[in-house]
């Protein structure tokens, strides 16, 4: 492991998480599944009439986890990740509409177009640090977007692309019109990214980039390539962010220019900095919670909802600088550590 001074967040949180499993020898895939699965079943519960929903927040939740590589473990600051979501759910889209609706196959084309958009852009924006890495990558984002509503033959312009109809899944569950397909189909695909997140996050080149985003200086005087390293975790960002745009296209049936916004982007940014970015933990809860609360809100107060996301985020900011996720373990670090005293 490459830890050094300067980098004792990271190497609590990694002990943290690696002791868990080994004091109840349970492996933290299996955690996590369980986890997930639990999760899953009370979201049905609480939205058993709403899995639209619901299936929406897993597809932005793929997107904050991508966004999540980029920035929270390698320190790429980017403003413009939405346009690796929508470029994938705008291919996955015309293949469908061309003849192609297996929705494994979709999956799998969605991501290969997110990794080359990632590579593409991370090639580009990871060449800067700092100010000029985030202008650059405001710039890809709105060249992205206006492509979107220039190229209408391929993107249907403002109007979004429209009548995508998937098939059934491996050839028996189709889709039904109350997304309990979609559902099923979204969760197990988010399950199975998520671990093979884990795997990577935790492997020599994942804890490399978390080196990199401490001290690249450092990093490269014990000889790691950084740049290389930077544009290849830009490329996996952009594998999931392109399952997550292609679970978009196929539950939802249409693309729209939001999918390349800016305001994509910056919500995805916010759900992040929410949950604690550096953590693909944080950025599953930070995306669940904003969008719940989201959800919930712009419905008890269509016209000042915004108002009361925005007193969330600042309550977050003041008293969780970390966000949700570092505030939630050491709560529970406290409480345990009470009870532990007393008994």
């Amino acid at each position: 492991m490459v830890y050094w001074g300067g980098s004792t967040d990271v190497t609590d949180r990694t002990l943290a998480e690696d002791a868990i499993p080994a004091r109840i020898a349970i492996p933290v895939e299996l955690r996590a599944v369980a986890i997930m699965l639990t999760l899953a079943a009370f979201g049905y519960v609480l939205f058993p009439d709403d899995l639209a929903f619901l299936t929406r927040l897993i597809s932005i939740a793929l997107l904050v986890l991508s966004l999540d590589l980029v920035t929270g473990y390698s320190g790429v600051a980017t403003l413009g990740h939405s346009a690796i979501f929508g470029v994938s759910a705008y291919a996955v889209g015309n293949l469908c509409l061309a003849g192609q609706s297996d929705p494994l196959l979709l999956l799998v084309a969605g991501a290969l177009a997110g990794a080359l958009m990632g590579l593409a852009s991370g090639a580009l924006i990871t060449r800067f640090k700092g100010l000029p890495q985030l202008v650059l990558s405001i710039a890809v984002g709105q060249l992205v977007a206006a492509l979107a509503n220039k190229l209408s033959g391929l993107t249907g312009g403002s109007d979004g692309l429209s009548g995508i109809s998937p098939g059934r899944v491996f050839g028996i569950y189709a889709f039904d019109i109350y997304g309990r397909t979609g559902y099923v189909f979204s969760v197990a695909v988010l399950i199975v990214v998520f671990v093979v997140l884990l795997r990577i996050v935790r492997s020599p080149f994942g804890l490399l980039c978390r080196a990199i985003k401490d001290d690249s200086l450092r990093a490269r005087m014990i000889g790691a390539r950084v740049y290389p390293r930077l544009v290849l975790m830009y490329g996996v960002s952009g594998v999931v962010a392109g399952i997550g745009g292609s679970l978009a296209a196929i539950n939802t049936g249409v693309v729209g220019l939001d999918s390349v916004s800016f305001e994509r982007s910056a919500e995805a940014l916010v759900m992040l900095v929410l949950g604690g970015a550096g953590s693909l933990w944080g950025a599953l809860i930070g995306s669940i919670v904003f969008q719940v609360f989201e959800h919930y809100v712009s419905a008890a107060n269509p016209f000042h909802w915004m108002t009361m996301v925005g007193a969330l985020l600042i309550a977050v900011v003041l008293f969780a600088p970390k966000g949700l996720l570092p505030l939630a373990i050491s709560l529970t670090g406290r409480v345990a550590s009470a009870l532990r005293s007393r008994a």
